[in-house]
């Protein structure tokens, strides 16, 4: 592969602002790293959508974002379109792909109980694949899930500057607990980027004693090490937000971005 140039961005994507959860981290191991954040707002809920419908319009938008940007790299900050879309991006674009899955391995780790939830959106929580992270890594431990699409919602409320719906997280915690075994749970992966955006509710309502984990730290190791010797700019630079068009959802407040590194923002 041939070297990239410094200004090369490292492109992060999801269907809303659930990924900047991932940027977060990744801008704090590569500071001076350029960014293009791109969220297909004209797509979002992703958890409602068929696997067939975003096994084919993930990769083509992504497609449309490569040739736009030229990235080094592009990291799918959305898990529900990395456990249905992942191989299909990997075998359409030639760079490299960092998909995002639920953190059942470091959760099986750490749990003392023997029983842990994973909170995600619909899609994400019914797929194989969470069945094939829970058989490797969480044999014999009682893995419980629940998919909470309103969770997704309150999340894109919070950056835009609106209250979080209180029911919206109770209701997602109830439905972990109202499970057989669920009043056992001691470790939630939280299976949504968008999903610790609420971490401080969350908390709130499940209580001190039941960690929440995502994989969000481990993804910026990957980006890091796959980057690991290539050139960046020497100063960071005001990052590019990108999204596709809703008469839906409104594009958010440039404040809610800059904390990311975010100083533009464009419709694609």
């Amino acid at each position: 592969m041939t070297t990239p140039s410094p200004d090369a961005p490292i492109l992060f994507f999801d269907s809303g602002l659930g990924g900047l959860t991932v940027l977060g981290p990744t801008r704090a191991l590569l500071p001076t790293a350029p960014i293009v954040y791109a969220a297909d707002y004209a797509g979002l809920p992703y958890g409602k959508k068929s696997d067939e419908e975003l096994a084919a319009r993930v990769p083509a938008l992504l497609g449309r974002l490569v040739e736009r940007y030229q990235p080094r790299l592009a990291v799918i900050a959305c898990n529900t379109a990395s456990t249905i879309a992942l191989p299909h991006v990997r075998a359409a674009l030639d760079l490299p792909i960092v998909g995002t899955v639920p953190a059942i391995k470091p959760a099986a780790e750490r749990t003392k109980t023997g029983v842990i939830g994973v909170l995600g959106t619909e899609a994400t929580v019914r797929q194989p694949y969470v069945d094939d992270l829970s058989a490797r890594f969480a044999a014999g431990k009682t893995v419980l899930r629940h998919g909470s699409p309103g969770l997704v919602t309150a999340a894109e409320a919070k950056l835009h500057g609106q209250s979080v719906d209180p029911d919206a997280v109770r209701n997602a915690i109830a439905g972990l607990r109202d499970q057989p075994g669920g009043d056992a749970i001691d470790v939630i992966v939280l299976a949504c980027t968008h999903f610790p955006l609420l971490q401080e509710e969350l908390q709130a309502v499940v209580g001190p004693h039941v960690a929440l984990i995502d994989g969000a730290a481990g993804i910026a190791r990957r980006i890091a090490h796959l980057t690991e010797g290539q050139p960046w700019p020497a100063e960071a630079r005001p990052g590019i937000a990108a999204f596709t068009h809703s008469d839906v959802h409104p594009l958010p407040p440039l404040a809610a971005l800059a904390p990311y590194g975010i100083g533009r923002i464009e419709t694609i």
